[in-house]
C-alpha cells in the first residue's frame, strides 16, 4: 500500500449524503454543544464568584468543568462545520490537536475524578482531619498534578500515534480518535499500542482506588444515625461514581476491544458515550441534587448580586 504520511489532511466519517440529514446532524451537535458549554460555564462562574463555594470539592469541580469545556470545544465545532458545509476534511495539524486535547482532557479528567473521590473519603471518613489534609496548598498541588498528568498523556499519545506511517487518510470516526487512526497504519505501532495498554492499566488502577474509597465511604455513611445525613453524603458521592463508571468503561471498551467487534455505528456510539455525554451531563449530575450549587446559580441570575461579587 502507498505511504501517504505526508498527506496534508485526513477525511473524517461522513454521516449522510442527504442535505436534510446533514442539517439535522448539525443541529443535534449544536444543541449538545450549547448545553455542555452553558452548563460548564455556569459551574465555573458559580464556583469562582461565590465565596462560600471556595472549598476543595467545588475547586475540583471547577477544574472538571474547565476540562469538559475544552474537550467538547475541540471536537464538536469541527463536526458541526463539516455537517453544515458537506465536508469531511480535517488538517493534519488539526487532527494532531484533536488527539492531544482529547487525551489531555481524558487523562486530567480522570485524575481530577480520582482526587475528588479522595476528597469525599477524607470529608466523610476523617472529618476532624479534613482541613489539615485538604488544605489550600494540597488542593492546588493535586489539581496541578492532574493537569500535568493530562498534558503528558496527551503528548505521549499524540507523539506515538503520529510517528506511525499511514497508508490511508480516511478515518472511520467523526473526529480524530486513536483506535481509528491506528487502523490506517502500515508500519509497526507497538509504541502506541503499549501506551494504550499502560494508560488502560493506570485507569483501571485509579478506578480500583475510587471503588475502595467508596466502599469505605458507604460503610461510614451507614453508621450515620441521621437519615438526612446519609442522604446528603450519598448525594455528593453517587453522581461522582456514575460519571467515573461511564468514563472508564466506555473509554476502555473503545480503546482495547478487538477490531473484529468494531463497526462504524458502535464506534460512533462509544465515542459519544465517553467523549461527549460526560461533559454534557456533568453540570446536571453535580448540580441537580446540590442545594449550594442551585443557590449560587440562582444568585447568578441577579445582576446586582454579580456586580457586587465582581466589585469585591
Amino acid at each position: 500500500m502507498p505511504n501517504i504520511t505526508s498527506t496534508s489532511d485526513f477525511l473524517l466519517l461522513e454521516f449522510s449524503d442527504i442535505r436534510e440529514l446533514r442539517i439535522l446532524h448539525f443541529f443535534v451537535f449544536f444543541t449538545i454543544y450549547l448545553i455542555a458549554v452553558t452548563g460548564n460555564l455556569l459551574i465555573i462562574l458559580a464556583v469562582a464568584l461565590e465565596h462560600h463555594l471556595h472549598t476543595p470539592m467545588y475547586f475540583f469541580l471547577m477544574n472538571l468543568a474547565i476540562l469538559d469545556l475544552g474537550s467538547v470545544s475541540v471536537m464538536l465545532p469541527k463536526a458541526m462545520a463539516n455537517s453544515l458545509l458537506n465536508s469531511r476534511s480535517i488538517s493534519y495539524a488539526g487532527c494532531v490537536a484533536q488527539v492531544f486535547c482529547l487525551l489531555l482532557s481524558t487523562g486530567a479528567n480522570f485524575s481530577i475524578l480520582t482526587v475528588m473521590a479522595h476528597d469525599r473519603y477524607v470529608a466523610i471518613c476523617n472529618p476532624l482531619q479534613y482541613e489539615a489534609i485538604m488544605h489550600r496548598g494540597a488542593c492546588i498541588q493535586m489539581a496541578a498534578g492532574a493537569w500535568i498528568a493530562g498534558i503528558l498523556n496527551g503528548m505521549l499519545h499524540a507523539g506515538g500515534t503520529f510517528a506511525i506511517t499511514f497508508c490511508s487518510n480516511m478515518i472511520d470516526q467523526f473526529f480524530c480518535e486513536i483506535p481509528q487512526i491506528l487502523k490506517l497504519a502500515c508500519s509497526d505501532m507497538y509504541l502506541e499500542v503499549g501506551m494504550i495498554m499502560l494508560s488502560s492499566s493506570l485507569a483501571i488502577g485509579g478506578f480500583i482506588f475510587i471503588i475502595v474509597s467508596y466502599v469505605q465511604i458507604f460503610r461510614a455513611v451507614l453508621r450515620i444515625p441521621s437519615v438526612h445525613g446519609q442522604k446528603k453524603a450519598l448525594s455528593t458521592c453517587l453522581p461522582h461514581l456514575i460519571v467515573v463508571s461511564l468514563l472508564i468503561f466506555t473509554g476502555i471498551i473503545t480503546y482495547v476491544r478487538p477490531r473484529s467487534y468494531s463497526s462504524s455505528e458502535l464506534n460512533v456510539l462509544f465515542a459519544i458515550m465517553y467523549s461527549i455525554v460526560p461533559p454534557m451531563l456533568n453540570p446536571f449530575i453535580y448540580s441537580m441534587r446540590n442545594k449550594e450549587i442551585k443557590t449560587a446559580l440562582l444568585k447568578l441570575s441577579d445582576l446586582k448580586h454579580i456586580s457586587k461579587l465582581i466589585a469585591s
